[in-house]
């Protein structure tokens, strides 16, 4: 078992807590299922990366969603041009992609 990814919680209970809040401010039911969903596979990533964190495979979970995040937030934003909540997914997931990516490339240097 490798080092646990606190960052990783952090960021997947960040996106289903907004899915929540969305859902009780303005009874949204689709930001409640995809907070939730997303955010559980954001936990999930984060606990592959935790178990494992030496392959590429345990870390694809992590890396998508989070791309995944980052793009589609990303876009709706933009559309916005409201920093909040979009726009803080999307900042979230711009720097959990990175920190992902930087794990994956530093696999590939030290082989």
């Amino acid at each position: 078992m490798g080092e646990i990814d606190y960052p990783g919680y952090a960021y997947g209970a960040a996106v289903a807590f907004g899915g929540i809040m969305g859902y009780m401010k303005k009874r949204s039911v689709p930001s409640l299922m995809a907070g939730v969903a997303f955010g559980s596979l954001a936990m999930f990533g984060a606990y592959s990366v935790s178990k494992d964190g030496k392959s590429g495979a345990s870390l694809a979970p992590a890396i998508g969603t989070s791309a995944l995040l980052c793009g589609v937030m990303g876009a709706r934003a933009l559309k916005s041009g409201k920093l909040m909540p979009a726009g803080m997914i999307a900042i979230l997931s711009l720097g959990m992609l990175t920190r992902y990516s930087f794990m994956f490339y530093n696999l590939n240097t030290k082989q």
